[in-house]
C-alpha cells in the first residue's frame, strides 16, 4: 500500500509518499481501506519531534480518519466487509490501509459522507466532552471560547448554542472573527484590541460563566474574566505555556480550574458510538455544522502540513487517498 512516512524529525519536507507492506489485522480488528483522512497539529508537533514516537521509524502520522470494510478478523462482531466506519484515535491513518481495533470502531450513519467523519469526529468529540463533561453547559450560561473560529472553537460554539447558551468568542483576526460570528457566537473580540475590558464590559463586569481556554499562555487572563465562582476548562496550549496558577486565587474566588483530555473519556466503544451518535444526529438535523474541508491528494501530504501551519485555514484538513 501507499502511505506517507517519514524517517527523521523535521520540517514538511521531511514527510515521503511510498510503498510499504499491509498491515495485518488482528483478531479483533477489521482492516479499513481510507476514503478522508483527518490532519490535525498533533501531527505537526509529531513529525517534529515534539511529541513522544515509540519503536522505530519510518513512522506513519495519523489518528482519525473513515473509509470502508475490506476484512473483518476472526473474532469481530457486528461489523462486516462494506461497513463504512470512522476512528477517532487510531494510529498510523496516513494510509491508503488501516488495521482499526473494534472496539475504536464508529459506525457511519446514511447521510454522513466520509468527508463529513473524519472531520467531525476528533474535534467534535473534543467539544462534546467539554460542554457535557468538563462545565456541564446549562441554559442562559455565558461561555467564552478561546481560538472561536478553529475547528474545535467553531464546534464548541455551535454545541454551546445548541444547548442555550451564550457565546462570547475571541480571535486573532477580522477574517476569523467573521467565522467566529457564523458559527453562532453573540459576541466575537479579537485578541489585540483588549478583550478582556469587552468580556467584562458585555457582562456588566460580573464574568463570565465558564471560559474554555486552549491558548494556554492566555490561562491567568482567562481567570480574570471568570465570574465569582465560575469555571476556567484548560485543554491547549496552542499559544505557548500557562503561567503557574496560585490555589489561592482559586480559594480567593471560589473559581474552579479543570483540565480537560478526550482519552480520559473515550473509555469504551460504548462511549465513541453514543457520543458520536450524539454529534451525527445534530449534523442530520442541520443543529451542527462544519465548514467546508480542504482536500489534499495524500501524496501531497507536505503541502497539507505547510497550510496548517500556516494558520491559514479556519476549518479542517483533509488527506484523500
Amino acid at each position: 500500500m501507499k502511505a506517507l512516512i517519514f524517517e527523521s524529525f523535521g520540517g514538511p519536507e521531511v514527510l515521503q509518499y511510498r510503498d510499504i507492506k499491509d498491515p495485518q489485522i488482528g483478531s479483533e480488528e477489521v482492516l479499513l481501506e481510507m476514503k478522508a483522512i483527518g490532519l490535525n497539529f498533533a501531527d505537526v508537533y509529531r513529525r517534529k519531534g515534539n511529541y513522544h514516537l515509540v519503536g522505530q521509524p519510518p513512522y506513519i502520522l495519523g489518528y482519525e480518519g473513515a473509509g470502508i470494510v475490506q476484512q473483518v478478523g476472526s473474532k469481530v462482531e457486528g461489523i462486516k466487509v462494506g461497513d463504512r466506519i470512522a476512528f477517532a484515535d487510531v494510529p498510523f491513518a496516513n494510509a491508503e490501509l488501516v488495521a482499526v481495533p473494534q472496539d475504536k470502531a464508529i459506525p457511519i450513519p446514511a447521510g454522513i459522507t466520509y468527508e463529513t467523519a473524519a472531520s467531525l469526529l476528533l474535534q467534535g468529540l473534543t467539544a462534546h466532552y467539554l460542554t457535557k463533561d468538563s462545565y456541564s453547559i446549562k441554559n442562559g450560561d455565558v461561555a467564552l471560547v478561546h481560538a472561536a473560529a478553529g475547528g474545535v472553537g467553531q464546534l464548541l460554539v455551535q454545541i454551546i448554542k445548541l444547548l442555550r447558551g451564550k457565546v462570547i468568542g475571541l480571535t486573532s483576526s477580522e477574517g476569523k472573527r467573521q467565522a467566529a460570528i457564523a458559527a453562532g457566537a453573540d459576541n466575537v473580540f479579537l485578541y489585540a484590541k483588549d478583550w478582556k475590558a469587552q468580556v467584562k464590559d458585555v457582562t456588566n463586569d460580573c464574568g463570565v460563566d465558564v471560559v474554555y481556554e486552549s491558548v494556554g499562555a492566555t490561562l491567568i487572563d482567562s481567570f480574570d474574566v471568570t465570574r465569582i465562582g465560575g469555571t476556567v476548562v484548560f485543554f491547549g496550549m496552542a499559544g505557548g505555556d500557562p503561567a503557574p496558577v496560585d490555589p489561592r486565587m482559586l480559594m480567593d474566588t471560589s473559581k474552579t480550574l479543570t483540565g480537560g483530555d478526550l482519552w480520559n473519556v473515550l473509555t469504551s466503544r460504548a462511549e465513541r458510538v453514543a457520543r458520536s451518535g450524539e454529534l451525527f444526529k445534530w449534523i442530520q438535523s442541520g443543529q451542527l455544522k462544519i465548514s467546508e474541508p480542504t482536500l489534499f491528494p495524500l501524496r501531497e501530504g507536505a503541502k497539507a502540513h505547510e497550510f496548517i501551519e500556516s494558520r491559514k485555514s479556519t476549518g479542517k484538513v483533509l488527506l484523500i487517498p
